[in-house]
């Protein structure tokens, strides 16, 4: 539909309007489906980009209208999950999931999908909140698969909040559940999130050996996601153990299985992850290329706009391009701020001061350290 339903379909009684009734039931039934890359229905998924504000027009109609219904809640829950892989944003549905009555079916879900949808904008605080909401429940229900599901997720968003330690045992812990549960496939996802945590932790050889497991369990021609990300995780590892060619070798890869099976998320963060192991190495051209491909596989999607524009800043700085470094932070800063990314618009304002410190030098000052090498104040902007 061209022009957005909210403008034609206001009855005082939504029930009552024929029109209302048949295209709910249209757009619900399109969204009854989980989706994911590589699986079937992923493809077909992607009308939610352009029918996202219908969809969500209609959801909002009927869990007004109905709100103890748990179809219309799972196809909520549905909703998000297509979002979470098509059309990143956060939804205006959160108070109400919120609100639902703790005993409802579909709250959990519901909390998970929102949760995610914070994540994928960058505001990790505000996801570890709604997940441990969520772990809650799941404890409470005695739902194994779940829990070990929620305990997963508390530990990548922990990871991204420097909580390492706190990420790894609840990693650990849904390992157990994996194990308990007899599932293989599971353990794998498991372990490649372990791998992840360990690295972030300076455990490199741990978690390399963390990843070798998962291939192992799970290997690459039996789950291409699994794969793509178990390729870029050992890239990282190569590229910080100092060994170039590897860490190129697996983060190719990575893009080869990511573009098979158009995985834009998967082929933003190889990209990402490529430019900034050439621009360690001096090959500033190559690095530029990368950041550029970086940003043409996030243009629907403001947050990963943010952070390819971010490095592209700190690249500029690095090089003592002072006013081209500025113009890219404060596009970064705009998009953190739209989508309400606290920590990386405190890391990039942080990068913003030292650009305005450095722009205030005096000339010969900024010249003598023209050379390319990188300012101690930088080393603590990580990423």
């Amino acid at each position: 539909m061209l022009a957005p339903l909210r403008d034609y379909l206001c009855p005082k009684d939504p029930k009552s309007s024929p029109l209302l009734c048949v295209t709910k039931e249209c757009y619900f039934g399109r969204l009854s489906v989980g989706v994911h890359p590589g699986k079937p229905g992923y493809e077909e998924a992607r009308w939610i980009s352009s029918e996202d504000v219908n969809t969500e027009h209609l959801l909002d109609v009927f869990t007004t209208i109905d709100p103890d219904s748990d179809h219309v809640w799972d196809v909520c829950s549905y909703f998000m999950d297509h979002l979470h892989w098509h059309r990143p944003r956060l939804v205006l549905l959160g108070p109400k999931i919120e609100a639902l009555p703790d005993t409802h079916p579909s709250k959990p879900r519901c909390l998970f999908w929102l949760s995610r949808l914070y994540s994928l904008v960058g505001n990790y605080v505000e996801c570890k909140r709604l997940l441990n909401h969520a772990l809650r429940f799941q404890r409470e229900q005695g739902d194994s698969l779940g829990i070990s599901q929620i305990l997963v997720h508390l530990s990548e968003v922990n990871r991204l909040l420097d909580l390492h330690e706190e990420g790894i045992q609840q990693v650990k812990e849904a390992l157990e559940i994996c194990e308990q549960l007899n599932d293989t496939t599971t353990r794998a996802r498991y372990l490649c999130g372990l791998a992840w945590l360990l690295y972030e932790d300076q455990q490199l050889d741990a978690a390399e050996e963390a990843v070798s497991q998962s291939i192992d369990l799970l290997p690459e021609r039996v789950d291409q996601t699994l794969a793509c990300l178990s390729r870029r995780i050992l890239g990282k590892i190569h590229s910080s153990k100092g060994e170039m060619e590897k860490a190129i070798d697996n983060f190719e890869a990575a893009l080869r299985i990511s573009a098979s099976l158009d995985w834009h998320y998967e082929q933003f963060w190889n990209h990402y992850d490529l430019a900034e192991l050439f621009f360690d190495y001096g090959r500033f051209d190559d690095s530029q290329a990368h950041v550029e491909r970086a940003k043409s596989h996030a243009v629907d999607d403001t947050y990963l706009m943010g952070r390819a524009m971010d490095l592209q800043a700190l690249f500029l700085y690095q090089q003592r391009r002072l006013r081209e470094a500025r113009v890219e932070a404060l596009c970064a800063a705009s998009a953190y701020e739209k989508v309400g990314a606290v920590k990386d618009l405190e890391r990039c304002r942080d990068l913003l001061q030292y650009i305005k410190e450095k722009m205030e030098e005096p000339t010969t000052s900024r010249e003598s350290d023209s050379n390319g090498e990188r300012l101690d104040t930088v080393t603590c902007y990580a990423y």
